[in-house]
């Protein structure tokens, strides 16, 4: 285990793998911040956003869609070797008191399926939202409390989802609509592991997942048994994903914010190289 990135992001959440750009994207939601890092050249951008960021993905033909307090929105693409984003506009703007996006992940079809929270953690006070390209919204769960991982089968008929605060991976059967039609629990957290945060799933349908106050990333196979541990030296890492050329190096973002005394290496972006292998994420089709 690496450092990829050296920071210290308060809320480090959301690798994201570009492959047409061939850099990772990552936000800091407390700092409202969306960063870029390539690997082969080791050159980082930030971007300022107006609002906490839950999560930031890369568009057909460039640009950002982004996850933010009030809803989700684009960036335009900008030109290359240019920092900062480009011009922003709402594609669904819902604002509720007290509530901000979290994490977001677009599916094989090119839709985001973008998750809220309450600020303070409300129980049911949240929802998971399906979005297309044209902006139209659907509410896929309502009493939802921390939407976070979001993850699809390598053949897309399977989602992987959690609601951090029931301590479960939950499986869900999709429909040719794309609706889920059944959903059950795949995986039960044993409390003194933590709590689970953000997942990936890799080209053998397993589940990858960062463990909130577990100091550790799991790896779970299909039918739901423990695979493999990678302990890590920070207490709170909170989403992971493969990335590099050819997607093998699992990137593990970290936070700092609540802890007393935070490990050097919390708020940075831990990489394992050549951990699996990762399947390659659609971008989101606006």
């Amino acid at each position: 285990m690496d450092i990829a990135v050296r920071a210290q992001a308060a809320l480090g959440e959301g690798p994201t793998w570009d492959p047409v750009a061939r850099r990772l994207i990552w936000v800091d939601i407390l700092s409202s911040r969306v960063h870029t890092y390539d690997p082969s050249t080791g050159r980082r951008t930030v971007l300022a956003t107006e609002q906490h960021v839950g999560a930031a993905k890369p568009r057909v033909g460039g640009g950002l869609v982004v996850n933010l307090r009030d809803g989700v929105g684009l960036y335009d693409a900008v030109a290359d070797g240019a920092s900062g984003g480009g011009a922003f506009r709402w594609l669904h703007h819902e604002v509720v008191p007290g509530r901000r996006g979290n994490d977001a992940a677009v599916a094989p079809d090119g839709a985001l399926w973008a998750g809220t929270m309450a600020y303070d953690e409300t129980p049911g006070a949240a929802n998971l939202l399906r979005v297309t390209a044209d902006g139209t919204a659907t509410e896929v769960f309502g009493d939802v409390s921390v939407s976070n991982g979001i993850g699809w089968s390598p053949d897309g008929r399977l989602m992987y989802y959690i609601d951090t605060l029931t301590r479960r991976i939950d499986v869900l059967e999709l429909g040719d609509d794309q609706r889920p039609v059944s959903r059950r629990p795949l995986v039960a957290i044993e409390p003194e592991a933590g709590y689970p945060d953000g997942l990936t799933v890799d080209a053998d349908g397993c589940i990858w997942v960062a463990l909130w106050d577990g100091a550790a990333v799991r790896r779970y196979t299909p039918s739901g048994a423990l695979d493999r541990v990678i302990a890590l030296p920070v207490a709170r890492p909170t989403a992971c994903a493969f990335g590099g050329a050819e997607l093998r190096d699992l990137y593990i973002t970290t936070a700092r914010t609540g802890l007393e005394a935070p490990h050097p290496m919390s708020g940075s972006v831990l990489v394992v190289q050549d951990a699996g292998q990762g399947v390659a994420q659609a971008a989101f089709a606006g």
